[in-house]
């Protein structure tokens, strides 16, 4: 069933729900939700991160006062209402302690660290004869192994344009090629560059790599094409250790336990930034939303919401609860929403989905749409905390407002603060949340069943292989910290 306008959908509601004084409804849910109480959210995730070094990354201090603001709400102020546990793991934390990058005549270069870049050797770093490398703005700068076909990177330090594909495959090809290390330049002008994470199931596996602004590259690819050998140096000292961190969930009381409804957002940041739209935005959404349901009865589903750890670090509390899922257990998720990044300062509105989305697809983008807002559509592309989801064939879909330029300038910087949120679009999508859920909370018509085809058994069979992988990383660099007894120590 495809429901034409939002209001239709909410009017079908009245004569299905369970008899009760208050019975909730998505009109009501969406009633609720206002910019005031989405802005007093905000201000404390801000808030924060700014009393905890400018930060609520995993592993920081500023994550776990996280974790205690977001259990405040759903222990005790809706304990009533809502049963609410943390699920606790351990992961590889990483943190570059140093950078530099130093240019051919001596000179200090802006430079940005990647998550979980390796160290180069210390105290030294790397200095080395730099290689320019060919562009291509289409399919990716080296991106690709055959565009490495014919290119000598050994002994030097690799220039490679950033773009479209993860960086740790970049990496990996010059690796494979002999480079010591890579200096990236960035695709846009200016210092406004946004950290990406090579992901911790990468350690071991890649060169350092500095990240610097086009400028800087653009001058000395002219150089070197005009026959010059320009000499840097790449600096970096990073160090890993394995840190507790911790899912949050808490769902309602009422509701049928094999018909859950989930809402998931992740709760962490980067290190170079407070996260306020990234996803500071898909948390408060998540905690506004809670506050109203629990006001309500007479809903049939039970309704999960999730707030997810170390998803900078690489989907990594979302991947750990689906991993740990049971069938049966996956099977009671009738749905997944994932809310990340919903209030871009620039917003597109992007709702992704894959084949076993089902009307997901639709109750965004009929309450959007009559805010007259023009919906954009995406598919799945693995990077962010609807992965462990589709690989698990739960009916799922995502709620996106772009990152990066134009939509996110501040995307993955200090900056994305306050101030780096549209206050219009956030609550059209936060009310477009409310009301998918409040229609799902009642009738499942149009939710397809979990699909357990052969993909989605790989998928399942990738998680286990993930967490394999990063039990043995947690292993290395918890030996490899205790080694160190707190000196300097490049990672492995």
């Amino acid at each position: 069933m495809k429901f034409t306008t939002w209001a239709a959908a909410s009017a079908l509601l009245f004569g299905s729900t369970v008899s009760a004084s208050d019975p909730l409804t998505s009109a009501k849910l969406v009633a609720d939700i206002n910019q005031v109480e989405l802005q007093r959210v905000l201000w404390a995730l801000n808030k924060i991160a700014r009393d905890n070094g400018g930060t609520r990354a995993f592993g920081t201090p500023g994550y776990k006062a996280s974790v205690d603001y977001v259990l405040e709400r759903a222990q005790t102020r809706f304990g009533k209402q809502m049963d609410t546990y943390v699920q606790s793991f351990n992961f590889t934390y990483d943190e570059t302690r140093e950078i530099s990058v130093t240019g051919p005549e001596g000179e200090d270069v802006y430079v940005v660290s990647p998550q979980y870049n390796p160290s180069t050797p210390l105290p030294g770093g790397i200095t080395a004869s730099l290689l320019n490398t060919p562009v291509n703005d289409e399919t990716g700068s080296m991106c690709e192994a055959a565009q490495w076909d014919g290119i000598d990177a050994t002994g030097k330090l690799v220039l490679v344009k950033r773009g479209i594909c993860p960086v740790a495959d970049k990496l990996k090809f010059a690796k494979a090629k002999g480079a010591l290390g890579v200096v990236l330049y960035n695709q846009t002008p200016g210092t406004d560059i946004s950290t990406p994470t090579l992901s911790a199931d990468n350690i071991g596996l890649l060169i350092p790599v500095g990240i610097i602004p086009l400028e800087v590259a653009t001058a000395w690819i002219a150089r070197l094409e005009a026959g010059e050998d320009l000499v840097v140096k790449l600096l970096v000292d990073a160090v890993s250790d394995t840190r507790e961190t911790w899912n949050v969930i808490s769902e309602t009381k009422e509701g049928d336990p094999n018909n859950v409804i989930m809402l998931g957002a992740h709760l962490d940041s980067v290190q170079e930034g407070p996260g306020i739209n990234d996803d500071g935005s898909g948390t408060a959404a998540l905690l506004e939303i809670m506050g109203s349901v629990k006001k309500y009865k007479g809903f049939p589903h039970k309704i999960r919401f999730a707030w997810w750890a170390a998803e900078e670090s690489g989907l990594v509390g979302s991947l750990y609860y689906t991993e740990h899922l049971s069938p049966a257990e996956a099977d009671k998720i009738k749905f997944y929403f994932n809310y990340d990044m919903i209030a871009s300062p620039f917003p597109k509105y992007e709702i992704s989905s894959y084949e076993n989305s089902g009307i997901g697809v639709s109750l965004l983008e009929d309450y959007i749409v009559a805010q007259g807002k023009e919906v954009e559509y995406a598919e799945f592309d693995g990077r962010s905390d609807y992965a462990g989801f589709v690989d698990l064939g739960i009916p799922t879909v995502g709620l996106f407002t772009g990152d990066g330029a134009p939509w996110d300038p501040c995307y993955h910087q200090a900056c994305d603060d306050l101030d780096n949120i549209n206050w219009e679009g956030f609550l059209i999508n936060t009310k477009a949340a409310a009301n998918a859920l409040g229609i799902l909370a009642h009738s499942l018509e149009g939710v397809p069943p979990r699909a357990t085809t052969t993909p989605n058994l790989r998928g399942r069979s990738k998680l286990h292989h993930s967490f394999r992988r990063w039990a043995a990383l947690a292993e290395h660099a918890q030996h490899e910290h205790m080694c160190s007894h707190g000196s300097k120590k490049a990672v492995v």
